[in-house]
C-alpha cells in the first residue's frame, strides 16, 4: 500500500486551477512579488540567461554608455575632440567614435582631447571602461564555471505493460558527449485532491522506481515506475491517469567530471500528457563497425505499442 511522504518543500495548499510547480525548463512555477532586488542578484541573472541575451545586454550597456558620453562631447563642444562638421548628427557620431575609443582604452590617434574638462570626462570614461570589461570578464568566468547539469529529459512520458504489469516511463540523456557518472533519480508524485472541507490540497507520495540510479551513463536510461501494489497509482484505471490532477516531481543528480562534483537538476511531468500504450523509438544501434551510435533525434519519439 502506498504511503503519503512529507511535503517536498513546494507546499501541501492547492487550489482548483493551480498549475504544475516545476516548468518545462526546470524553472520553478513561481512569481515574486514585493521581493528586494540586490546587486547580487542581477550577478546571478547574468550568469543563468542564455547566451544570446547576455551578448544582448552586453552590447546594449556598451551602446548606452557611449551614447551616453557622445551626448555630453556634443554639448560641450565636439571642437574640443575633433574638428565640427557643422552637422549635429555627424558630430555625434564622432562623438560616439571617441567614446567607444576611450572606453576601450584603444585610442587610435585621429581624435584627442583638448583642455582640463575634457581631460578629466575621458579620463573617468576610461575608468568606467576597465570597470565595465572587468565586469563582464568576470560574468565570462562565472558562465563558464558555474556548476549546471547537462541532462535532456524525454518531452514524452509513456505508460505501457511492461513485465506483465503497467508502468510509467519516461528518460533522459546527456546533451554532451560526457558520461554521467554514477546518476540517479528521485520521483515524487503531487496529487492534488479536494478534502472533507472541499479545499484542495496537495499529497506527496515517493515513486518507487525499478532502479532509481546506475553507474554511469553514456546512451540513453529509461526510468520505469511499476504500477504496483506500492504505487499511489495501483487502483486508478489507465484511462483515469490523465485525468489526475498531478504531476511527477524529479530530482536527477549525477558526478560531472568536468566540474569536478555533483550536479543536480528538477524536472517534472504532469499526469495529463501521459500517452498511453505507447513505446519509446530506440535511440541508439550499432553500425557495421560494432561502433555505438547514439541518436539525441530520437530522445522524444514514441510509437503504438499493443498492450499485453
Amino acid at each position: 500500500m502506498a504511503k503519503k511522504v512529507k511535503d517536498p518543500g513546494v507546499g501541501k495548499s492547492s487550489n482548483r486551477y493551480a498549475k504544475r510547480f516545476i516548468n518545462q525548463d526546470g524553472s520553478f512555477n513561481i512569481k515574486h512579488v514585493n521581493r528586494p532586488s540586490s546587486l547580487s542578484e542581477s550577478y546571478n541573472y547574468l550568469i543563468s540567461i542564455s547566451w544570446t541575451k547576455f551578448f544582448l545586454w552586453v552590447i546594449l550597456g556598451y551602446t548606452l554608455i557611449n551614447s551616453l558620453f557622445a551626448i555630453i562631447y556634443t554639448f560641450l563642444g565636439i571642437s574640443n575632440i575633433t574638428e565640427s562638421t557643422g552637422d549635429v548628427f555627424k558630430d555625434f557620431l564622432n562623438a560616439f567614435f571617441f567614446s567607444a575609443q576611450t572606453i576601450t582604452t584603444v585610442g587610435y590617434g585621429a581624435m584627442a582631447p583638448k583642455g582640463v574638462i575634457f581631460g578629466i570626462i575621458s579620463s573617468f570614461e576610461a575608468l568606467i571602461g576597465l570597470l565595465s570589461f572587468s565586469f563582464i570578464t568576470g560574468l565570462l568566468y562565472g558562465r563558464f564555471s558555474k556548476p549546471r547539469a547537462n541532462i535532456r529529459f524525454s518531452s514524452s512520458v509513456v505508460v505501457r505493460k511492461h513485465n506483465g504489469m503497467d508502468c510509467i516511463m519516461f528518460r533522459l540523456m546527456s546533451r554532451s558527449a560526457n558520461v554521467m557518472i554514477r546518476p540517479k533519480i528521485e520521483a515524487t508524485l503531487a496529487l492534488s485532491q479536494e478534502d472533507k472541507g472541499k479545499k484542495f490540497v496537495n499529497n506527496f507520495f515517493s515513486l518507487k522506481l525499478e532502479r532509481n540510479s546506475i553507474t554511469y551513463l553514456p546512451t540513453t536510461w529509461t526510468v520505469v515506475h511499476p504500477i504496483d501494489e506500492l504505487s499511489p497509482l495501483k487502483k486508478i484505471d489507465r484511462e483515469e491517469l490523465q485525468n489526475l490532477k498531478g504531476e511527477i516531481l524529479i530530482l536527477a543528480s549525477y558526478y560531472d567530471e568536468s566540474f569536478a562534483q555533483e550536479v543536480h537538476q528538477v524536472h517534472s511531468y504532469v499526469l495529463k500528457n501521459l500517452k498511453i500504450d505507447q513505446r519509446f523509438v530506440p535511440a541508439f544501434h550499432y553500425d557495421d563497425e560494432g561502433h555505438t551510435i547514439l541518436d539525441h533525434n530520437n530522445l522524444d519519439k514514441t510509437f503504438a505499442s499493443k498492450s499485453s
